[in-house]
C-alpha cells in the first residue's frame, strides 16, 4: 500500500473538495485551524508560512472557495527503546468544521497522509488526540503517558537532607540564561538527552524560536520565563530548567506559584541541584511540574512524597501507529532474550499479518513476518500501545483488548517487551 501517492492530486468527498494547500493559501488555512480549535483567529506571523509549509504535507478541504477543514504533518526523529531513532510522521493540526462533521473528511486526509508517509519510509506515525475515541479506528494507540506534579512547600520542606549517592555536582555551577542563550545551549542538550529517552522525539528550530519569542505568534501573550543551566566543572551544560512564577499574595503574606515548563538533566545529580533550585525560590508556596516523564523520581527525592500530588491532567499523551512493523520493532532493543510471534489485525493493511519477533540475549532483536502459529492477537491498536514499552500485554490481556493463543503468551512477550525506562514525550507537536 501507499505507492505512487500523488501529493497534488485533488480528491472529492461528499461534494468537498480535498487537495494539498499552497503557500499562498496557508493564511486562510490557519484561520480554518483556529476555527476548528474554537479559538479566535488573530492573524499569522509573516515568516511562519514559509517555513512550515512542505510541499503535500499541509492538507485543506474546500466547500466552494471556504477552507473547512485542515490537516497538517511533517517527518521526524522518534526515539525507541535503546537509544536507536525511526522516522515518524508526525501528525497535528486535525480539524473539520461543526458546520461538515460526519462527511468523512478526517478519513480521507487521514487515508492520504498515511499512504504518503509509508511511501517515503515511515516506520510510524504519531499524533496527540484531543479526544479518546477518534484515531483508534485508524489504528493508533496510546503510547507515552504524561506525569505531572503539584507539590506544596509547606508540607514536603524541600528534598531530602541526604540523598545517597547524590553528593551534588563537583565544580558544577548554576546559572540564569537569557532566552538567546536558552535557544543554542538548550537545543545542544536536548538533542543529547533525546536520545536517552524513549518516546522524545527532536524538536526543530521554529520549536525554540517560539518558545523563546524569537518567532512571535499573533494572539499569544509571552511572558519571558526564567531560564537556568546546570554546568558541570568542565563548563559542559548537563542540565536546564524553564519555569514561570505567578506572584501572588495573601494579605502581607507570599503565595506565589511556580510553574516548570521544560526540565532536561543528563543525570541524577544535575537534576537534584535544579529541583534544589526550583524548590528554594523565595515567596513560592507551590510548584507546579507540568511534566516530567512517569518514572521520573522527583516525588522520592522530597522530605515528603505525599506533598507531591498527581497532576489533574496526567494521562495519555502520544498516540502511535505501525505502518512498518518489521523495521519498527527490528530498531528497538529489548529486555529478555526469547521469541513471541504476533497475528496483528489492520483495516487499513499496513501492519496486516503474522511477526515473529526474536530476542538474542544482547537484547538485540528482529522482526520478521512468520507463518508460524501466533501466541498473541491482537489489533494494531494495541501494538501501537506496546511498542514504546509504556503498556503491557498482561494489562491489555485483562482488558480484553489482546487474545492469549497460547496460555502463558501474554506473561513472556512482556518480559521480552519491557523497558528500563517507561516512555515519554515532553515535546508538543
Amino acid at each position: 500500500m501507499g505507492k505512487n501517492i500523488d501529493d497534488t492530486a485533488v480528491e472529492t468527498v461528499n461534494g468537498v473538495q480535498l487537495r494539498a494547500v499552497s503557500v499562498g493559501e496557508v493564511e486562510e488555512w490557519n484561520r480554518a485551524l483556529n476555527l476548528g480549535f474554537l479559538r479566535p483567529h488573530a492573524g499569522i506571523e509573516p515568516e511562519l508560512p514559509r517555513r512550515r509549509w512542505q510541499p503535500g504535507r499541509m492538507l485543506g478541504c474546500f466547500d466552494g472557495g471556504r477552507q473547512i477543514a485542515t490537516f497538517r504533518s511533517s517527518d521526524v526523529e522518534l526515539t525507541v527503546p535503546g537509544g536507536a531513532v525511526v522516522q515518524a510522521d508526525a501528525i497535528t493540526n486535525v480539524t473539520v468544521s461543526a458546520t461538515h462533521r460526519r462527511r468523512g473528511l478526517l478519513s480521507a486526509m487521514m487515508r492520504r497522509d498515511l499512504a504518503s508517509a509509508a511511501e517515503r519510509g515511515c516506520a510510524v506515525a504519531i499524533l496527540v488526540a484531543a479526544e479518546y475515541n477518534i484515531y483508534g479506528r485508524f489504528g493508533f494507540g496510546p503510547a507515552t503517558w504524561g506525569c505531572g506534579w503539584r507539590i506544596d512547600l509547606a508540607r514536603t520542606r524541600g528534598l531530602r537532607e541526604s540523598l545517597p549517592g547524590v553528593p551534588g555536582v563537583p565544580g558544577g555551577r548554576i546559572d540564569f540564561v537569557t532566552l538567546a542563550e536558552q535557544r543554542e545551549l538548550g537545543a545542544e542538550l536536548y538533542d543529547r538527552w533525546r536520545l536517552t529517552q524513549p518516546g522524545a522525539i527532536a524538536r526543530d528550530g521554529i520549536w525554540w524560536e517560539r518558545n523563546t519569542n524569537q518567532l512571535r505568534i499573533p494572539g499569544e501573550d509571552f511572558k519571558e520565563p526564567f531560564t537556568a543551566v546546570h554546568r558541570d566543572a568542565d563548563g559542559r551544560v548537563t542540565g536546564l530548567v524553564v519555569y514561570r512564577i505567578d506572584n501572588k499574595w495573601d494579605g502581607a503574606y507570599p503565595d506565589a506559584t511556580l510553574t516548570v515548563d521544560d526540565f532536561i538533566a543528563l543525570d541524577l545529580p544535575t537534576a537534584v541541584e535544579l529541583w534544589r533550585l526550583v524548590l528554594s525560590v523565595d515567596w513560592v508556596r507551590k510548584v507546579v511540574v507540568d511534566s516530567v516523564a512517569p518514572d521520573d523520581p522527583l516525588p522520592l527525592l522530597l522530605q515528603d512524597p505525599r506533598a507531591a500530588t498527581p497532576h489533574e491532567a496526567n494521562g495519555d499523551l502520544m498516540w502511535l501507529r505501525l505502518l512498518d512493523v518489521e523495521a519498527a520493532f527490528g530498531a528497538r532493543r529489548y529486555g529478555a532474550a526469547g521469541r513471541v510471534v504476533l497475528e496483528v489485525e489492520d483495516r487499513l493493511g499496513y501492519a496486516s499479518g503474522r511477526f515473529a519477533i526474536e530476542v538474542a540475549g544482547d537484547g538485540t532483536g528482529r522482526c520478521t513476518r512468520t507463518t508460524d502459529d501466533a501466541d498473541l492477537a491482537l489489533d494494531v491498536s494495541e501494538l501501537g500501545s506496546l511498542y514504546l514499552g509504556s503498556e503491557t500485554a498482561p494489562r491489555l490481556a485483562a482488558a480484553g483488548l489482546l487474545t492469549e493463543v497460547r496460555p502463558g503468551a501474554a506473561a513472556a512477550a512482556d518480559l521480552l517487551l519491557r523497558t528500563p525506562l517507561r516512555a515519554w514525550t515532553p515535546t508538543e507537536f
